[in-house]
C-alpha cells in the first residue's frame, strides 16, 4: 500500500537530489534554487500519478514528457547557454521509453498477424 507521507518523503528527496545533481552539472550561474523551481512541479505532477496507481507504461510516458518539459524550463531560465550534453540527457528518458515502448510492439506483431489459410482460390 502507498502511504502518502511515503510518496511525498519519496518524492521531495528524488527532488532535492534531482537539483542538487543537475546544480552540479549546469552552469555556476544556475542554482539548485533556480532548478528546484524549474522541476518542482514536474515531481509534483509524477508524485499524484506515482499515488493515483497509474499503469506502469502510462506512468512511464507521462514521466518522460515531464522531464523534458522540465529540461526545457531549466533551459529557458539559464543565464547561460547550457552544455549540449545536458540537452541530450533531457531527451533520454523519451527515447528510452519510445526504443521499449517499439520494442514490446515488435515482440508482440506476431500476436496482431492474420493465420495464414490453406485454402487457395
Amino acid at each position: 500500500m502507498r502511504h502518502p507521507i511515503d510518496i511525498v518523503a519519496m518524492f521531495a528527496a528524488i527532488w532535492l537530489l534531482a537539483s542538487m545533481v543537475l546544480d552540479a552539472l549546469t552552469p555556476k550561474e544556475l542554482t539548485a534554487v533556480m532548478i528546484a523551481i524549474a522541476i518542482g512541479p514536474a515531481i509534483v505532477i509524477t508524485a499524484v500519478f506515482y499515488y493515483l496507481h497509474c499503469p506502469r507504461t502510462d506512468f512511464a510516458v507521462m514521466f518522460a514528457a515531464l522531464w523534458l518539459i522540465s529540461d526545457i524550463a531549466i533551459a529557458f531560465i539559464s543565464p547561460k547557454e547550457l552544455p549540449h550534453f545536458l540537452i541530450a540527457l533531457g531527451f533520454a528518458p523519451a527515447v528510452l521509453i519510445g526504443i521499449v515502448l517499439h520494442w514490446q510492439r515488435f515482440q508482440r506483431r506476431h500476436e496482431r498477424l492474420p493465420v495464414p489459410s490453406a485454402k487457395r482460390g
